[in-house]
């Protein structure tokens, strides 16, 4: 199986989703979308942003590579009546089965940045928009303090070391790398922008139960709980963490969390034919 299948298909994003879906909406309602637009929704999940996008009207593809998430996401569609938004399997790396020039926006949250080959990446999501459309990527960002860069950073620290010729996901939270990324699929530098804003995590349960979440539910994670348990430092793990989101946590309540975190913004202008 593709290893990148079988790391989001390991646990349960839905579970993790569940504390997104507010930033999510926030988000969406940013990006401009009409209700006579085509939406891509790139390494979609089980909808955060696909779903959003869909009640603003749009007509909306989402697509993931684990299929336990499509099922939750039209799952999700038709309990909510939508009728203009469907989900399937794909693989943000080679989009084969989609046409070239097919959608008015292509977005991708915290999603297609997971996906092997980023240059094949960003390649795929330019030929598939259609000319003067746009492209908005949101990105976790290397070495930012704040809450997923974090637990990627420490997960990674309890793992086996990656293949050999694996690109960290975390560099598509790198300007210079977003554009050479680009630059190579044809767009020019100065029709690519960069923003930092931040998405907010919120969950009706306290950070030590949120921990126990990603634990049980979110792929690298479980990994490195796995690597942490071979080698006896199960219990280091979940005391770094634990702190990590106990810092965080901006809620008065301890009984719940919520927590923000810094991404970038990426959005680029496809040049009109």
């Amino acid at each position: 199986m593709n290893p990148n299948k079988a790391l989001w298909e390991k646990g349960d994003f839905t579970r993790i989703a569940t504390g997104m879906r507010s930033s999510g909406e926030a988000l969406v309602g940013s990006l401009g979308i009409r209700s006579d637009m085509k939406v891509l929704d790139l390494g979609c999940g089980d909808g955060t942003t696909a779903i959003p996008a869909a009640k603003l009207g749009a007509d909306v593809l989402g697509v993931d590579i684990a299929s336990n998430l499509v099922a939750a996401g039209n799952r999700r569609a038709r309990e909510q009546g939508l009728t203009n938004i469907l989900f399937q399997e794909g693989d943000a790396s080679d989009l084969s089965d989609l046409e070239d020039k097919t959608f008015d926006l292509v977005v991708s949250v915290f999603g297609a940045m997971f996906a092997p080959r980023p240059f094949d990446v960003a390649k795929e999501m330019v030929r598939v928009t259609r000319p003067g459309g746009r492209i908005f990527m949101g990105n976790w960002i290397p070495n930012d303090p704040t809450l997923v860069a974090q637990v990627l950073k420490i997960s990674s620290a309890y793992s086996p070391p990656p293949p050999e010729g694996f690109v960290s996901p975390m560099r598509w939270g790198i300007e210079a790398d977003v554009t050479e990324r680009f630059e190579a699929a044809g767009i020019a530098a100065d029709r690519i922008s960069f923003d930092r804003d931040s998405f907010r995590f919120e969950f009706p349960d306290p950070p030590s139960k949120v921990v126990d979440a990603f634990r049980l539910y979110y792929g690298p994670t479980m990994n490195a709980f796995e690597a942490a348990a071979a080698a006896g430092r199960n219990a280091d793990l979940q005391g770094e963490l634990e702190d990590l989101f106990e810092r965080q946590n901006a809620s008065p309540s301890k009984s719940t969390t919520v927590i923000e975190a810094t991404f970038l913004r990426v959005t680029v202008s496809v040049p009109a034919a």
